[in-house]
C-alpha cells in the first residue's frame, strides 16, 4: 500500500488511487494512435514534446480501471518504458505495480513477472523497499481482480512474513494482504490473518477492520459486515465518517434503502458528520433519482417537488440527508461575497445541494438578519478530474438548472467553472 504517515502510533496505508483525468492532448495523442499503422514513432515523440503532467495523466488514464481507452491498454508497458528514459522520470513503486497489474490483465503473464523480476533486482534493494513494492503490487492485481498476479504477490508476501524479523515490514504485509483479500472477495480468509496477528501480538489497525467491513458489505453479508463494525469499536476504533459511509456503500450496492435511512439515523444519533462522500454515496443509491437526473429539462427544481416525484426510501434518505447541516460546510457568507462550493461532488449530490441552496438564500434573505453579500458565486469547476478533462458534467447540471429557474447567475468570464451575479440581483429573483 502507499506509505502514510503514523497517526497515534498507528500505520495507516493508503489505497492505490490513479488519476484518470485525460487532457486534450493525450485525447489527441490516444486517438491519433489507435489508427497509426505503427505506434512507436507516435510514442517517440509524445513523450519528448509532452510536460510530465500531460505524459503521466496519459498513462494513468490508460492504466485506469474505468479508461475510456481499453482497446489501447496494451500500449502501457511501451509507454511506460519510454517515459523510464526522459529526464524527469522519477521511480516509484506505485507506477510500476499499476503497469505489472494491467498487464496481468491482459494475460501477459510473462511479461508482467518479468518486469516484477527486473524491478526487484533493480530498484527493491532494501527489505522496505521490497515490502513497499509488493504491497503496492498486491493491491493493484486486486484492483484489476487478477487472481494469477494476486496469488504470486500473496505468495511473495506470505514469504516475508515468515523471513523477516522486521515489526514494520510484518506489519505492513498483513495490511496489504487483509486488504487485497478482502478487495478479491475473499473475507472470511482476511479475519483468519487479523486473528493470526493478534496471536502474533500484532495489533490490527484501523485499515483492517474497515477493509473487512467492506469486504463482508460489498458481498451482501451484512451480519458479518456489523460484527466487523463491533469488534472495531471493542478495539478502541468508534465509528466514524469513514466507516459509516462504507457501510452506507455496501447497503446500497445491494438495493438496501431502509437500512441506509436507519443508518443515516444512527449516524446522527452519534453525532457523527456526514461529508461529501457520504451524500455521493446515498444519492447514487437511488435509483429513481438518478432516473430523474438523466433528463435535466424536466427535473424538479425545487426540494418539495422532488420528493413527491420519489419512492418512499428515496425521499426518506433525500429527507435525511437535507436535514443535514451540509451547506454549513460549503457555503461562506459575509458582506463581500457569498459562495457555494460543490468540489468533490457527483452530479447528484450537487443537484441536491443547487436545491437546498436556493431554499436557504430565500430563508436568509426573508429573515432580515443577514447582511445582503455583494457579489453571490457557485463554483463548480471546469472538469478538471472528470474523465476528459474539460468536459464537466456537475457545471452543464447547474447551467441547466439555473437557466430554468430564470436565475441571474452567468459565467464568470474571468472564471469559465464559475457562476456569478450581484447580492441585490439574487435578492430579487428569489424574493
Amino acid at each position: 500500500m502507499a506509505a502514510a504517515a503514523l497517526n497515534n502510533g498507528v500505520y495507516l496505508p493508503k489505497p492505490i488511487i490513479i488519476s484518470a483525468a485525460l487532457t486534450k492532448q493525450g485525447q489527441r495523442f490516444l486517438s491519433s494512435i489507435a489508427i497509426a499503422p505503427s505506434s512507436e514513432p507516435l510514442l517517440s515523440k509524445f513523450v519528448s514534446s509532452s510536460s510530465k503532467a500531460v505524459t503521466l495523466s496519459t498513462l494513468n488514464h490508460l492504466l485506469s480501471t474505468d479508461t475510456t481507452h481499453p482497446h489501447l491498454s496494451s500500449l502501457a508497458l511501451p509507454l511506460y518504458m519510454k517515459i523510464t528514459q526522459v529526464p524527469w522520470f522519477s521511480w516509484n513503486s506505485k507506477l510500476v505495480s499499476c503497469v505489472i497489474a494491467s498487464l496481468y490483465k491482459q494475460g501477459r503473464i510473462q511479461e508482467a513477472e518479468t518486469l516484477v523480476s527486473e524491478t526487484i533486482s533493480t530498484m527493491c534493494l532494501k527489505e522496505r523497499d521490497l515490502v513497499s513494492f509488493y504491497c503496492n503490487l498486491i493491491n493493484s492485481v486486486a484492483k484489476v481482480k487478477s487472481k494469477t498476479g494476486f496469488a504470486y504477490a500473496h505468495a511473495h508476501l506470505r514469504e516475508l512474513l515468515c523471513t523477516s524479523s522486521s515489526t514494520f515490514v510484518r506489519k505492513r504485509a498483513y495490511e496489504s494482504l487483509v486488504g487485497g483479500l478482502c478487495v478479491m472477495g475473499l473475507p472470511y480468509e482476511a479475519e483468519n490473518l487479523i486473528n493470526e496477528m493478534g496471536q502474533l501480538g500484532l495489533k490490527p489497525s484501523l485499515f483492517e477492520f474497515r477493509s473487512l467491513v467492506e469486504g463482508y458489505g460489498r458481498l451482501g453479508l451484512f451480519r458479518d459486515m456489523l460484527q466487523s463494525v463491533f469488534q472495531m469499536e471493542n478495539s478502541g476504533f468508534p465509528l466514524d465518517t469513514i466507516s459509516s459511509n462504507m457501510v452506507l456503500s455496501s447497503y446500497g450496492l445491494h438495493g438496501e434503502l431502509t437500512e441506509m435511512v436507519n443508518w443515516l439515523q444512527r449516524m446522527k444519533a452519534l453525532g457523527i458528520s456526514l461529508s461529501i462522500r457520504t451524500y455521493n454515496t446515498v444519492l447514487n443509491s437511488c435509483q429513481t433519482f438518478r432516473l430523474l437526473l438523466q433528463d435535466l429539462k424536466s427535473v424538479p427544481i425545487s426540494l418539495n417537488d422532488l420528493i413527491l416525484v420519489l419512492g418512499d426510501d428515496e425521499a426518506l434518505l433525500v429527507q435525511e440527508l437535507a436535514g443535514n447541516q451540509v451547506l454549513d460546510e460549503m457555503m461562506t457568507w459575509n458582506s463581500l461575497e457569498s459562495e457555494l462550493d460543490l468540489h468533490g461532488m457527483h452530479v447528484s449530490t450537487s443537484y441536491l445541494v443547487m436545491l437546498l441552496w436556493m431554499e436557504e438564500l430565500r430563508l436568509r434573505f426573508n429573515d432580515g438578519k443577514y447582511e445582503i453579500p455583494a457579489e453571490m458565486r457557485v463554483v463548480c469547476g471546469i472538469g478538471k478530474h472528470s474523465s476528459i478533462r474539460g468536459d464537466s458534467p456537475v457545471k452543464g447540471m447547474v447551467r441547466e438548472i439555473l437557466v430554468r429557474a430564470r436565475s441571474p447567475l452567468r459565467i464568470d468570464r474571468k472564471n469559465i467553472g464559475c457562476f456569478i451575479a450581484k447580492g441585490k440581483t439574487v435578492v430579487d429573483w428569489l424574493c
